[in-house]
């Protein structure tokens, strides 16, 4: 049993940065895929980036690509998403969460994969 804790949510004109953090405890984050979901309000939860168990490969949207850097520091128990460029349209409570696999170069987009999730931490970009 993984348990995730996010963090560095915040703030941030359009434009700015952020970096937010995903710790887990209660479990090896190495031998778990990473992802990172958002929801806006209003609006179903979508995915943003995921990362392999080795860290490679990733994946992103479209709409992020070249902008956020998902990231794992697996001696540490941590995954990160740093994101640049922020555009209001970012705003969204941020999601890390966690897949048990076997597969270390594997990665995956569909939510229900996700059985290990944070509990979430808001991004606010103002125009």
């Amino acid at each position: 049993q993984v348990t995730l804790v996010e963090s560095g949510g915040g703030l941030v004109q359009t434009g700015g940065s952020l970096r937010l953090s995903c710790a887990a405890s209660g479990g090896t984050l190495s031998n778990y895929a990473m992802g990172w979901f958002r929801q806006a309000p209003g609006k179903e939860r979508e995915f943003v980036t995921a990362i392999s168990r080795s860290g490679v490969p990733k994946y992103y949207i479209d709409s992020v690509k070249g902008r956020f850097t998902i990231s794992r520091d697996n001696a540490k128990n941590t995954a990160s998403l740093q994101m640049n460029s922020l555009k209001p349209e970012d705003t969204a409570v941020y999601y890390c969460g966690a897949v048990l696999t076997t597969m270390p170069g594997s990665f995956y987009i569909d939510p229900l994969r996700y059985y290990y999730w944070g509990q979430g931490t808001q991004v606010t970009v103002s125009s």
